[in-house]
């Protein structure tokens, strides 16, 4: 067992707990076999680790290095990052260009640490010059993009180590779990309680300059989940306030400046967590219309707002 992986006893359950992707991570296994507990737990943190050091955007020895270094040059790239490639076409696609990787650099003129720095627009036109998924020449396997151009898949990639991790538990196990990767979710089967594992749905602190930086917000509600995948999107520890007014650090890449009227929050339940990942994601871009764009999805949801 790696030693930054801590196991501890429950409520009829072992839980394994580990840090992974700038969040806390957590695997619940609805056993008490603590050996079984032990080895699904590694199995889960390996891969998360995994996963974060081959996409993170923070590291110099990655695919995500390569690419952002690429320098306008043609880079040819393994199954698994083209798959994500993909998915990401497929989202911007889907979101009429308001989901988009190459919108990362909007966080050199936009920095939510809770203060009153708004950019001006003239920083902001300058940053929009260097994206839109648009100018990206993706032809699997090989990915163009045009110099000063860079990509972050940080927007996609907490769901899917939840579901890879999942699935690898799944192979090995039938016994029932939850993971938890910094609020990201995915249950596998109901409890041998024929119950489901108890999820809360935490409401967003409010909108001062100090509350909601570092202090946890309290539960709007909590719901049983059987099987499926949780995803929350939000704004409730990274926004600025300026004159009054709270600047959403969800932006539209479109326009590179914050969502008017986005949701404090949304969470969706869905199939996998992925799938849940993107639709909360969708529908605090869509702002005002959120609640609209997800009675049309046919899925479990809440949206929270001042």
């Amino acid at each position: 067992m790696a030693p930054s992986l801590h196991i501890k006893p429950g409520n009829n359950f072992w839980s394994g707990h580990f840090h992974a992707m700038a969040s806390p991570c957590e695997v619940l296994i609805d056993t008490n076999d603590q050996a079984l507990a032990e080895r699904l737990a590694c199995i889960a943190q390996n891969e998360a680790a995994r996963i974060e050091k081959k996409f993170s955007r923070y590291r110099d020895d990655n695919i995500i290095y390569r690419i952002n270094h690429s320098a306008g040059r043609p880079l040819e790239v393994d199954a698994e990052t083209a798959a994500l490639l993909d998915y990401a076409e497929h989202c911007y696609r889907i979101s009429n260009g308001m989901f988009d990787i190459t919108s990362g650099v909007l966080r050199r003129v936009w920095q939510f640490d809770g203060g009153d720095n708004v950019p001006q627009p003239a920083q902001v036109a300058a940053v929009q010059e260097l994206l839109g998924w648009h100018r990206v020449d993706w032809q699997r396997p090989l990915l163009t993009l045009p110099e000063g151009f860079e990509i972050d898949l940080g927007g996609i990639c907490k769901e899917y180590a939840v579901d890879r991790s999942a699935m690898l538990l799944a192979a090995q196990t039938d016994v029932s779990f939850l993971i938890n990767y910094g609020g990201d979710l995915y249950a596998s089967k109901p409890r041998r309680s024929s119950q489901g594992w108890i999820i809360g749905v935490e409401r967003p602190g409010q909108s001062t300059r100090h509350a909601d930086i570092n202090q946890p917000s309290a539960a709007a509600g909590n719901f049983e989940l059987c099987r499926g995948g949780v995803a929350t999107s939000g704004d409730a520890r990274r926004f600025l306030l300026k004159d009054g007014i709270r600047y959403s650090h969800i932006l539209n890449p479109l326009t590179g400046w914050p969502v008017r009227n986005a949701p404090r929050s949304v969470t969706v339940v869905a199939n996998t967590c992925t799938e849940a990942g993107i639709l909360s994601t969708l529908a605090m871009l869509q702002g005002t219309e959120a609640e609209a764009f997800l009675a049309g999805q046919n899925v479990q949801h809440w949206v929270l707002r001042d």
